[in-house]
């Protein structure tokens, strides 16, 4: 039998939208991140999106999503912003702004309104691999319906290659 897929908030979002997906459970690893899902998905790194929550200097969340093989330049974002500084958030923070445990963060049916950010060659991806709201569940899906959902603001914060 195969194994239960988790209805989360961010299913319910992709649902409520129309969203294609295709939903990939894995075994998920503590501080493995976006290395140990495509490696356990069989996809490239930088396919994998990761939803980062950051604030900024005046504590207000926000989402971010970046390649799984990049970071994001907290420099850069804040300077793009307009506020003197950005951070990720301490994981138990994220975990209340988010809804979602640190690991498990969607960027749909996030508990709190936030701006959402996106690095800006997401977009051009043929396919990304995004958290379904749960550790160890990623959804497949086109990136044209991630814009038409979340409608984030595209951003240049990329560090690394």
């Amino acid at each position: 039998m195969a194994p239960k897929l988790p209805v989360t908030m961010a299913i319910r979002t992709l649902r409520q939208h129309d969203v294609p997906y295709v939903p990939h459970l894995y075994d998920w690893e503590p501080h493995g991140g976006t290395a140990a899902s495509s490696r356990a998905l069989g996809v490239d790194e930088h396919l994998v999106i990761k939803t980062l929550i950051f604030e900024d200097d005046r504590k207000q969340p926000l989402c971010i999503l970046m390649h799984g093989d990049r970071e994001v330049s907290a420099k850069n974002l804040a300077r793009q912003l307009g506020v003197k500084t950005v951070a990720p958030c301490a994981p138990a923070v994220a975990d209340k702004h988010s809804g979602y445990q640190v690991g498990g963060t969607s960027p749909f049916g996030l508990k709190r309104a936030m701006p959402v950010y996106m690095e800006r060659s997401i977009a051009e991806l043929p396919r990304l691999y995004i958290n379904g709201g749960a550790r160890g569940f990623l959804v497949e899906l086109a990136p044209a319906d991630l814009v038409r959902v979340l409608q984030p603001t595209p951003v240049d914060a990329a560090t690394g290659a």
